[in-house]
């Protein structure tokens, strides 16, 4: 229960913060990017492909895709992907929340700003219960199915959006 607590909590502040603090505009310079709504779609979908070999990792580990020998990496190779993944999401986590808040007035806003929050409490339950003995077998998987699932929802409310309405750019 602890771990679900913690990710509660951590996406309910996330989701206060955002609401109550006023936005800046401005947060996060885009190096190396032509602005930041680039950047954050390049991170996100950087993040988003990452997710993918979360779960394919996940799977071969789980012995859901049956190979003969699981490959002795397979492990480092899932937690190397996650970490890499929620580094991604870290400066556009943060342009979102101080440059411009939790937002509510246009449906794929509220949508993603609400994906958000559940994402990075999501990924606070799934860390902490990492450790835990005791926790059913099911736990982490659906933690981490979550947060494949969260992730998918903000590729498409962001990354997508950007690379369809705006265009493919650096």
């Amino acid at each position: 229960m602890v771990p679900l607590l913690a990710g509660g909590l951590v996406a309910v502040a996330l989701g206060v913060y955002g609401r109550v603090h006023t936005p800046t505009g401005f947060a996060v310079g885009p190096a190396g990017f032509s602005g930041p709504l680039a950047m954050k779609a390049w991170l996100t979908t950087g993040a988003f492909l990452l997710a993918f070999v979360q779960v394919g990792s996940a799977l071969v580990m789980y012995g859901r895709i049956p190979v003969p020998r699981p490959p002795a990496w397979i492990g480092g190779l899932h937690r190397w992907s996650g970490r890499a993944a929620f580094l991604l999401t870290i400066p556009v986590a943060f342009h979102c929340l101080y440059a411009l808040g939790l937002q509510y007035d246009v449906a794929r806003v509220l949508v993603h700003s609400l994906l958000g929050c559940f994402f990075y409490g999501v990924f606070v339950a799934k860390m902490l219960a990492l450790p835990r003995r005791g926790l059913p077998a099911w736990g982490l998987p659906v933690l981490g199915g979550l947060a494949f699932t969260a992730l998918v929802g903000l590729w498409l409310t962001s990354s997508l959006w950007f690379f369809t309405a705006i265009g493919v750019r650096l």
